[in-house]
């Protein structure tokens, strides 16, 4: 049995992992750890997972997280995964790491939009986790950057029409609405019930520091520079991300082309959902998923491709992706733990 750790098990994300973890049949979830509720019983912190889980959160040691574990994830905020990582990957763990720390090839991008980075020379080797497109890379990774839940909604979509030279990479905007959990479960005056209720706010608007983490990987796949206007908003739900997208798409270019082209890429792909004619992405039916539903209009009047994505933010935006990565990382599955159906209501 696959023993596995998680680091910051009591932040959003962190116990979006256990909750996936403790219904998956190929792994033994060993050690939990927690800055603020070292020494509490983890379902005492979450009510709702009484009987699920009965492990005591812990103070981070790397030594007694090494002995304990065979796959580490760090559910951490930015600049601490890089002063543990290391250690990690050094004694021989496997490391799925959800903050920004390990999502860069060029370490001189990070930079200018976090901090100094401290572990560079691990940059090359972490394998950027979309794994609808990193797949091969992710199978032979020790180190995975799991992907902010913007980027997964923006990138997924519009990948397969860049690499298809579908569209005009010229002008594109992403226009993206997200839950209030992507904010994280530290105490903030904007995200206080009062702040965000009947509410429906843009915020960080051309400065979101997801910009450049989808900048770098469209350029990659591209082979070209390609930039992109992003907008972010804040809804007053918990969860879920809308994310539309608008492109200039390449003159003879129908619907159908896209879709077709949509469909053969992620043939196979067991979270991807390309939607029909009848309905739109909605993130209710998403909710609680690892799924990314993808819907595709084009407005024939002015040529403009409509690309709209939904995803559960907690779920294919941070702790189910990684857990996916896991799995595809370690042979396992790549279904394993994440076929939970959606919430009805």
């Amino acid at each position: 049995m696959i023993r596995v750790a998680v680091v910051g098990a009591t932040g959003y994300a962190g116990a979006e992992i256990v909750r996936i973890l403790c219904n998956h049949p190929g792994i033994r979830l060993t050690m939990l750890t927690s800055r603020q509720y070292a020494g509490v019983a983890f379902d005492n912190v979450f009510p709702s997972m009484t009987g699920a889980v009965n492990l005591i959160c812990e103070a981070l040691d790397v030594d007694e997280l090494c002995d304990n574990s065979d796959v580490v994830f760090t559910a951490l905020p930015h600049k601490i995964p890089m002063t543990l990582v290391p250690e990690l990957i050094s004694k021989g763990k496997k490391v799925i790491d959800l903050s920004a720390d390990f999502r860069f090839k060029d370490a001189n991008i990070y930079e200018a939009h976090y901090q100094k980075h401290t572990a560079k020379d691990l940059l090359n080797q972490a394998v950027y986790g979309l794994c609808e497109i990193y797949f091969d890379k992710l199978k032979k990774a020790d180190l995975v950057g799991a992907p902010g839940c913007y980027p997964t909604s923006v990138l997924l979509p519009l990948l397969p029409v860049i690499k298809g030279n579908y569209i005009d990479t010229g002008a594109l905007v992403a226009d993206s609405k997200s839950g209030v959990s992507g904010a994280g479960r530290s105490l903030s005056l904007t995200t206080h019930f009062c702040e965000v209720n009947e509410s429906f706010k843009a915020y960080k608007v051309a400065e979101h520091r997801h910009n450049p983490e989808m900048e770098e990987i469209l350029s990659i796949e591209a082979g070209r520079p390609i930039k992109l206007t992003f907008v972010p908003h804040l809804i007053p739900m918990s969860r879920g991300i809308l994310t539309t997208l608008y492109a200039n798409a390449v003159e003879g270019v129908t619907r159908k082309d896209i879709v077709n082209c949509l469909n053969t890429f992620y043939s196979g792909r067991p979270f991807i959902r390309i939607l029909g004619e009848s309905r739109l992405p909605d993130t209710r039916h998403v909710r609680g998923t690892n799924v990314c539903e993808i819907g595709v209009r084009l407005d024939e009047r002015t040529g403009r491709l409509i690309l709209i994505s939904a995803i559960d933010n907690l779920v294919k935006g941070a702790a189910g992706q990684a857990v996916q990565n896991m799995n595809i990382m370690l042979g396992l599955d790549e279904t394993a733990g994440l076929l939970a159906a959606p919430f009805p209501v």
